[in-house]
């Protein structure tokens, strides 16, 4: 017979390396969120879900458990063999550790495939991240990197984390670059999701000495970020980088490519009427017939440097370190040469 097991006893045992986690909700549930890193090998999919929820809702709650009973019964030798094939020890769960994982489990279990349940499901695991996040003290001292757009301090950052500093990708966990056009070609996370990934990075970098990440806004993209973390931002130690315009030009056209014109557009008019209006009219043509690098050339000269130097007169923190560079290489060199100090 299958075991349940608690949130807290799944953590524990995916951070051991011993568990592999699956999730039987239909393909949309778990597009929508799920536990990181879990599989999805879905009970029903998306049209038979639908099809049972109206059954259960309009007619009966035993017409739609005999009709779900028909579905899986066609696809039980696959979904056996699927998970089956799957090595190490495995947990499975659905929205609340009902019906689809309690059967699932079950199930693998007549054929002497031992399984975990988790006890409530995502639902328990959902709560489990508000909960955590609402309490939660960052114990490591704070490197916050600034500086003006097309300074690559996200670049740095992933440079710094495959070099194994303890680096915090905030835009990698939001799945969006932060600026007003930096969901272009990007598929942006939503609050859980978000939400899920920071605090499962959070708790690996709990041990650490310090966390180095970028000044973001509070909103990112879809996502808010959380109190304690704009906290953590504000009266962290600033690192700020500095760049040549020619370097920041090229950082830009290289992070983000002509293919997503159509979103650069709708970003712009975004903007438009925050720019002078001579100035916003040349930004447009260039941008509608291909010419991205003038474009950007006055995106910063005449809205994101203004706009910088606002923003970091209302921060009010001067640079505990500034690292003035030509190429990104160098960027990362200063950077480290900094951090390698705290050690």
């Amino acid at each position: 017979m299958f075991q349940d097991i608690t949130i807290e006893e799944l953590r524990a045992r995916r951070e051991a390396g011993e568990l592999v986690t699956i999730d039987v909700r239909s393909p949309s549930e778990y597009a929508d969120s799920t536990i990181p890193g879990s599989l999805n090998i879905p009970f029903f999919n998306d049209e038979e879900r639908a099809e049972i929820g109206t059954l259960y809702k309009q007619t009966s709650i035993q017409a739609a458990k005999e009709r779900g009973l028909a579905i899986i019964s066609a696809k039980l030798p696959s979904l056996i063999q699927e998970i089956g094939q799957i090595r190490g020890k495995k947990a499975v769960f659905c929205w609340r550790g009902g019906m689809r994982s309690k059967t699932t489990a079950t199930l693998l279990s007549l054929m002497d495939i031992h399984v975990y349940r988790i006890n409530g499901g995502f639902r328990a695991y959902r709560k489990w991240v508000v909960d955590t996040l609402g309490t939660f003290e960052l114990r490591p001292k704070a490197f916050v990197l600034h500086g003006h757009t097309g300074t690559g301090k996200t670049a740095i950052l992933r440079q710094l984390e495959a070099e194994g500093y303890p680096v915090l990708d905030l835009e990698a966990l939001a799945g969006h670059r932060g600026s007003i056009f930096g969901g272009a070609g990007m598929k942006a996370h939503n609050q859980k999701t978000f939400e899920a990934l920071l605090l499962e990075r959070l708790i690996a970098l709990q041990d650490e000495p310090y966390i180095v990440f970028e000044a973001e806004s509070k909103r990112l993209g879809k996502t808010v970020l959380p109190d304690f973390l704009m906290n953590a931002k504000e009266n962290g130690t600033p690192i700020r980088i500095e760049m040549p315009m020619e370097s920041r030009v090229k950082r830009i056209m290289e992070d983000y490519p002509t293919a997503y014109k159509a979103e650069y557009l709708k970003g712009f008019y975004r903007i438009k009427s925050r720019i002078h209006t001579p100035i916003a009219a040349e930004i447009e043509a260039c941008l509608q017939s291909d010419r991205i690098e003038p474009a950007v050339r006055m995106l910063l000269g005449s809205y994101y440097d203004p706009r910088y130097a606002y923003t970091g007169d209302q921060y009010g923190a001067e640079p505990e370190w500034t690292v003035s560079a030509q190429t990104l290489d160098e960027a990362v060199q200063g950077v480290k040469a900094y951090l390698d100090r705290m050690r």
